[in-house]
């Protein structure tokens, strides 16, 4: 069983940016659809970003596409989340995901295959204050 872990998060103020990264070990990486996910204080967990590890295709839901990016770099085997622009209800706990069912295939695919993601990181707090 491999491993994720997301590191980057911190306390910012609005308007200002964050890069979130997450770290695979023990997968082949190349075989994956990587997530972020993030939940709000009293909210229910969402996936906002996928990226397909092995095709390179990437989709962000509507809320957020304007502001955030996810990315990826091979070489490292590590996917990021560029937040710009951040707003108060950006704060929450973020976590990446790992899909090793959905890869090879569109990246709104494994968004759309929600319950792939069975591997999860420790999480990492983002705060904004306004």
């Amino acid at each position: 069983q491999g491993q994720l872990a997301e590191s980057g998060g911190g306390s910012v103020q609005a308007g200002e940016s964050l890069r979130l990264s997450c770290k695979t070990t023990g997968y082949y990486y190349r075989r994956l659809c990587m997530g972020w996910f993030r939940q709000a204080p009293g909210k229910e967990r969402e996936l906002i970003a996928t990226i397909d590890t092995a095709g390179g295709s990437d989709y962000v839901i509507d809320s957020v596409s304007d502001r955030f990016t996810i990315s990826q770099d091979r070489a490292k085997e590590t996917t990021s989340l560029q937040m710009n622009n951040l707003k108060s209800e950006d704060s929450g706990n973020y976590y990446c995901a790992a899909d090793a069912d959905s890869w090879g295939k569109s990246a709104r695919y494994c968004y759309d295959s929600l319950r792939g993601f069975t591997s999860w990181g420790q999480g990492t707090q983002v705060i904004v204050s306004s």
